[in-house]
Protein backbone atom coordinates (compact mmCIF):
# COMPACT_ATOMS: atom_id res chain seq x y z
CA UNK A 1 0.00 0.00 0.00
CA UNK A 2 1.27 3.52 -0.77
CA UNK A 3 1.75 6.39 1.49
CA UNK A 4 -1.09 8.20 -0.40
CA UNK A 5 -3.26 5.61 -0.57
CA UNK A 6 -2.58 4.88 3.56
CA UNK A 7 -3.11 8.60 3.96
CA UNK A 8 -6.41 8.27 2.31
CA UNK A 9 -7.49 5.69 4.37
CA UNK A 10 -6.67 7.96 7.22
CA UNK A 11 -8.83 10.76 5.92
CA UNK A 12 -11.49 8.82 5.54
CA UNK A 13 -11.69 6.87 9.31
CA UNK A 14 -11.14 10.82 10.13
CA UNK A 15 -14.76 11.17 8.16
CA UNK A 16 -16.42 8.37 9.71
CA UNK A 17 -15.17 9.49 13.12
CA UNK A 18 -17.55 12.95 12.00
CA UNK A 19 -20.17 10.26 11.18
CA UNK A 20 -19.78 9.19 14.40
CA UNK A 21 -20.22 12.30 15.89
CA UNK A 22 -23.19 13.51 14.09
CA UNK A 23 -24.97 10.19 15.78
CA UNK A 24 -24.30 11.27 19.46
CA UNK A 25 -25.22 14.89 17.97
CA UNK A 26 -28.73 13.48 17.26
CA UNK A 27 -29.31 11.35 20.61
CA UNK A 28 -27.71 13.86 22.41
CA UNK A 29 -30.17 17.07 20.91
CA UNK A 30 -33.16 14.94 21.09
CA UNK A 31 -32.71 14.28 24.55
CA UNK A 32 -31.77 18.16 25.20
CA UNK A 33 -34.80 19.29 23.41
CA UNK A 34 -36.67 17.52 25.31
CA UNK A 35 -35.83 18.69 28.27
CA UNK A 36 -36.49 22.10 26.35
CA UNK A 37 -32.90 22.77 25.60
CA UNK A 38 -32.35 25.72 23.87
CA UNK A 39 -30.41 25.97 20.05
CA UNK A 40 -28.11 29.12 19.72
CA UNK A 41 -25.69 29.62 16.58
CA UNK A 42 -28.05 28.31 13.93
CA UNK A 43 -26.59 30.93 11.43
CA UNK A 44 -22.68 29.94 11.80
CA UNK A 45 -23.62 26.18 12.01
CA UNK A 46 -23.92 25.45 8.53
CA UNK A 47 -20.69 27.46 8.03
CA UNK A 48 -19.06 24.61 10.10
CA UNK A 49 -20.00 22.24 8.68
CA UNK A 50 -19.50 23.33 5.17
CA UNK A 51 -15.75 24.22 6.30
CA UNK A 52 -15.36 20.79 7.71
CA UNK A 53 -16.50 18.62 5.10
CA UNK A 54 -14.75 20.39 2.43
CA UNK A 55 -11.46 19.85 5.02
CA UNK A 56 -11.24 16.81 4.77
CA UNK A 57 -11.64 16.48 0.97
CA UNK A 58 -9.07 18.90 0.86
CA UNK A 59 -6.68 16.84 2.42
CA UNK A 60 -6.98 14.12 0.01
CA UNK A 61 -7.31 16.10 -3.58
CA UNK A 62 -4.47 18.28 -2.08
CA UNK A 63 -2.01 15.07 -1.38
CA UNK A 64 -3.00 13.18 -4.98
CA UNK A 65 -3.27 16.14 -7.01
CA UNK A 66 0.10 18.55 -5.72
CA UNK A 67 2.04 14.85 -5.48
CA UNK A 68 2.73 15.78 -1.85
CA UNK A 69 5.05 12.92 -0.49
CA UNK A 70 5.05 11.57 3.20
CA UNK A 71 7.40 13.15 5.14
CA UNK A 72 8.54 10.61 8.26
CA UNK A 73 9.88 13.28 10.53
CA UNK A 74 6.51 15.71 10.03
CA UNK A 75 4.02 13.30 9.36
CA UNK A 76 4.96 10.59 12.18
CA UNK A 77 4.21 13.40 15.01
CA UNK A 78 1.51 15.12 12.92
CA UNK A 79 -0.03 11.43 13.16
CA UNK A 80 0.37 11.34 17.05
CA UNK A 81 -0.94 14.60 17.01
CA UNK A 82 -4.09 13.49 14.96
CA UNK A 83 -4.64 10.67 17.12
CA UNK A 84 -4.66 12.74 20.25
CA UNK A 85 -7.00 15.09 19.04
CA UNK A 86 -9.58 12.41 18.53
CA UNK A 87 -8.72 11.18 21.98
CA UNK A 88 -9.05 14.60 23.60
CA UNK A 89 -12.68 15.33 21.33
CA UNK A 90 -13.98 11.93 23.03
CA UNK A 91 -12.84 12.79 26.62
CA UNK A 92 -14.62 15.60 26.14
CA UNK A 93 -17.80 13.48 24.38
CA UNK A 94 -17.47 11.74 27.63
CA UNK A 95 -17.21 14.45 30.22
CA UNK A 96 -20.34 16.46 28.56
CA UNK A 97 -22.44 13.15 28.27
CA UNK A 98 -25.79 13.93 27.08
CA UNK A 99 -24.90 17.61 26.94
CA UNK A 100 -21.95 17.33 24.08
CA UNK A 101 -23.11 18.28 20.67
CA UNK A 102 -21.80 19.52 17.36
CA UNK A 103 -24.48 22.36 18.07
CA UNK A 104 -25.01 24.59 20.89
CA UNK A 105 -27.45 23.68 22.67
CA UNK A 106 -28.33 24.82 26.45
CA UNK A 107 -30.80 22.81 28.49
CA UNK A 108 -32.06 25.09 31.11
CA UNK A 109 -31.53 24.05 34.50
CA UNK A 110 -28.57 22.12 34.33
CA UNK A 111 -25.05 23.76 35.10
CA UNK A 112 -21.45 24.15 33.14
CA UNK A 113 -19.62 20.78 33.09
CA UNK A 114 -16.06 20.92 35.31
CA UNK A 115 -14.99 17.80 35.27
CA UNK A 116 -12.28 15.65 32.45
CA UNK A 117 -10.67 18.91 30.08
CA UNK A 118 -13.26 21.11 30.94
CA UNK A 119 -11.90 21.21 34.60
CA UNK A 120 -8.47 22.73 32.74
CA UNK A 121 -10.30 24.58 29.93
CA UNK A 122 -13.44 26.21 29.27
CA UNK A 123 -13.61 24.82 25.49
CA UNK A 124 -11.56 21.54 24.82
CA UNK A 125 -12.82 20.71 22.42
CA UNK A 126 -11.84 23.18 20.19
CA UNK A 127 -8.09 22.98 20.82
CA UNK A 128 -8.81 19.30 19.18
CA UNK A 129 -10.33 21.08 16.29
CA UNK A 130 -7.36 23.27 15.79
CA UNK A 131 -4.59 20.32 16.57
CA UNK A 132 -6.60 18.10 13.78
CA UNK A 133 -6.90 20.65 11.31
CA UNK A 134 -3.13 21.60 11.41
CA UNK A 135 -2.15 18.26 12.03
CA UNK A 136 -4.36 15.79 9.46
CA UNK A 137 -2.95 17.55 6.30
CA UNK A 138 0.71 17.97 7.65
CA UNK A 139 0.45 13.95 7.65
CA UNK A 140 1.24 13.69 4.04
CA UNK A 141 2.68 17.40 4.06
CA UNK A 142 -0.52 18.83 2.60
CA UNK A 143 0.18 22.32 3.88
CA UNK A 144 -1.58 24.14 1.97
CA UNK A 145 -4.91 22.79 3.17
CA UNK A 146 -3.48 23.09 6.50
CA UNK A 147 -3.18 26.86 6.44
CA UNK A 148 -5.96 27.63 4.62
CA UNK A 149 -9.00 26.05 6.30
CA UNK A 150 -7.30 27.21 10.03
CA UNK A 151 -7.26 30.34 8.72
CA UNK A 152 -10.57 29.83 7.90
CA UNK A 153 -12.03 28.76 11.00
CA UNK A 154 -10.48 30.90 13.19
CA UNK A 155 -12.76 33.24 12.83
CA UNK A 156 -15.51 30.49 13.40
CA UNK A 157 -14.26 29.46 16.39
CA UNK A 158 -14.19 33.13 17.61
CA UNK A 159 -17.82 33.30 16.90
CA UNK A 160 -18.56 29.78 18.34
CA UNK A 161 -16.54 30.48 21.92
CA UNK A 162 -19.06 33.75 21.69
CA UNK A 163 -22.03 31.57 20.95
CA UNK A 164 -21.24 29.32 23.43
CA UNK A 165 -20.38 31.49 25.90
CA UNK A 166 -23.11 33.64 25.58
CA UNK A 167 -25.73 30.53 26.13
CA UNK A 168 -23.76 29.24 28.76
CA UNK A 169 -24.37 32.52 30.86
CA UNK A 170 -27.96 31.03 30.71
CA UNK A 171 -27.63 28.80 32.71
CA UNK A 172 -27.65 28.65 36.58
CA UNK A 173 -26.04 31.07 39.19
CA UNK A 174 -23.83 28.54 40.49
CA UNK A 175 -22.94 26.52 37.00
CA UNK A 176 -22.34 30.16 34.77
CA UNK A 177 -18.97 30.64 36.82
Amino acid sequence: MTTQVAYTVLVALVGCERLAELVVTRRNAAWSFARGGVEYGRRHYPWIVALHTGFLFACVVESWLAHRPFVPALGVPMFVLVLAAQALRWWCVASLGHQWNTRVIVVPGLSVVARGPYRLLRHPNYVAVVVELVALPLVHTAWVTAVVVTLLDVPLIAVRVRTENRALATLTPEGAA
